[in-house]
């Protein structure tokens, strides 16, 4: 077992992937993935061959592994550890309803974020939980233990009692971000009985030996690690644009939003992580794709062919209810469309939608966490557009930095193992990924016909 390597997991929704690196520098020794079940319900055991799968050859290689995973999914097991259910995952919103309903058992939406840090929505577990028990009684009276993915994975690698951490255990809708402790009481009301719950580690603490003598770490969500990889300090603002857009920054100070529009996660290092996301983000362009019937490469040269403000076409974007703003039964509009409208402008139209969305979660993060954006980083699927690249500044009025296409999760748990295997007080320095920064005269203007449009569509909604 070569003393400095390390591995770190991504098991998320789709895959479990695999990096192999050197602890000290975090130079990529080798790298694989295993497939996932689709769906957002799917039996939490196809992830542990998944790992396995994955991580074949590598692991008898590494002195410490730490797991990062998807957020919030619900693992019910009972007790012999068999699940008493398919696990729900994050995307899956059955629970619309039972969020609502604890929400309302805890007093309302400050109240609620007062407690555990943000406002419930489907994707937490504890809404699961309560869903588990109105929905399937059975199933719930059997549950006598409930982890989140990355623990479910980290216990198979241990062999020992379940762990998890700070980080991922904020997106439980359990767990009190003022005191750094479950609330355990939270977890019995949504279920109906008391659950065993997984023991807190800190971040950089050593959370199990395996019977190998592999040190594992804390592990936590993915969110969580990515962060983590990319070393975020207080300034710095991530925005990630796939399916839906997330703005994630560092915070020193807990966030307890009662509005919903600010997540209050805690991080990986003993700080916060407060999130915006909106619902939509590369659909948006998707659908410009589909109606123009262009790949997003081409949808990119077209937008860039068009002048800034795309001649008056404006864009509430909104396909599919948002969630920044809270408009849950919103649906898209178009305005200043004429009978001269090019397919330039309408692709220039969806990308300024994008950014200016995604600039309005930024604003709501910041003005949350009182601290400027000094830094803004985009990740995610669609940064990779040069459209982006090009207008992205513009909008957000300040340079954007892209870091090269990566596994961040995966490279952050790496991290985080790193940290186990040391004993340090601080993370492994690492070097920053490659990444180009990009710059261009703001447009406030785009930015001010974005917000007359999104203003005057709330009152039709």
């Amino acid at each position: 077992m070569a003393a400095d390597l390390v591995l770190g997991i991504d098991s998320s929704t789709q895959s479990t992937k695999a990096v192999l690196v050197e602890a000290a520098t975090g130079t990529i020794v080798a790298q694989a993935s295993a497939p996932h079940p689709t769906g957002t319900s799917v039996d939490p055991r196809a992830w542990l061959e998944a790992f396995d799968a994955a991580t074949d050859g590598l692991l008898p290689r590494a002195s410490a592994l730490a797991v990062g995973g998807q957020q919030h999914g619900m693992v019910a097991l009972d007790d012999t550890g068999d699940p008493v259910h398919d696990a729900i995952l994050w995307n899956d919103t059955r629970s619309s309803r039972q969020a609502a309903d604890l929400i309302d058992e805890l007093g309302g939406p400050q109240a609620c974020a007062e407690a555990v840090g943000s406002v419930l929505v489907a994707s937490f577990t504890s809404t699961k939980l309560r869903w588990l028990r109105d929905h399937e009684p059975d199933a719930a009276e059997r549950t006598h233990e409930v982890l989140l993915p990355h623990d479910y994975v980290s216990r198979h690698v241990s062999g020992g009692d379940a762990f998890t951490d700070r980080g991922d255990a904020s997106g439980t809708g359990y767990f009190s971000t003022a005191d750094d402790a479950w609330r355990p009481a939270l977890a019995e009301s949504a279920i109906g009985h008391a659950i065993s719950l997984p023991r807190i580690v800190s971040p950089s603490a050593v959370a199990a030996t395996a019977p190998s003598g592999l040190i594992i770490g804390a592990g936590t969500g993915d969110n969580m690690a990515a962060a983590l990889a990319l070393d975020l300090g207080p300034g710095d603002v991530v925005v990630s644009i796939g399916t839906s857009g997330v703005a994630s920054a560092i915070s020193e100070t807990r966030i307890a939003d009662g509005t919903g529009s600010v997540t209050g996660f805690a991080d990986a290092t003993g700080r916060f992580l407060p999130m915006a996301t909106t619902l939509n983000a590369a659909r948006i362009l998707d659908l410009q794709c589909r109606l123009l019937g262009v790949d997003h490469g081409e949808l990119g040269r077209l937008a860039l062919a068009a002048p800034s403000g795309a001649n008056g076409l404006t864009i509430s974007p909104y396909y599919g209810g948002e969630r920044t703003p809270n408009r849950p039964d919103a649906t898209g509009t178009w305005a200043g469309m004429t009978a001269t409208t090019s397919r330039e402008e309408v692709a220039r139209a969806a990308f300024e939608s994008l950014l200016c969305s995604l600039a309005d979660a930024v604003d709501l993060l910041t003005g949350m966490t009182g601290e400027p954006a000094r830094r803004i980083l985009l990740v995610g699927g669609a940064a990779g557009n040069p459209a982006v690249h090009a207008l992205a500044p513009a909008i957000f009025g300040a340079p954007v930095t892209v870091p090269a296409a990566g596994e961040y999760v995966a490279l952050g748990a790496a991290r985080q193992a790193a940290w186990a295997l040391s004993g340090s007080a601080e993370p492994p320095t690492w070097a920053p990924p490659a990444s180009e920064t990009h710059t261009a005269e703001p447009t406030p203007l785009v930015r001010e016909a974005y917000a007359r449009l999104r203003d005057r569509t709330s009152t039709w909604i």
